[in-house]
């Protein structure tokens, strides 16, 4: 006599990318270029290996893109302001 195979239906796991949560972490603390490599090298292995953690490295690029304009108008301002102090 032969029990029939009880088989159960677990979920796959998908292990979190690195890269996006170092990306998400790095722009969180005022890194701005870092993340933004770190994002679009995790997005690209996400999709090849079928990852989690597309939020984490979309934020952490947003996030970076945003630092760096900040950072560049804060340099403007910067530069702006010696240029007008020496002159004055």
């Amino acid at each position: 006599m032969s029990y029939p195979t009880v088989t159960q239906n677990t979920p796959a796991y998908r292990k979190t990318n690195g890269l996006a949560i170092a990306s998400f972490v790095l722009a969180l603390l005022g890194f701005a270029i870092i993340p933004v490599i770190f994002g679009h090298i995790a997005l690209k292995q996400i999709r090849r290996d079928n990852d989690s953690g597309t939020g984490f490295a979309i934020v952490g690029l947003v996030l970076g893109y945003l630092e760096i304009i900040a950072y560049t108008i804060l340099l403007f301002i910067l530069v702006g302001s010696v240029i007008w102090a020496v002159n004055a």
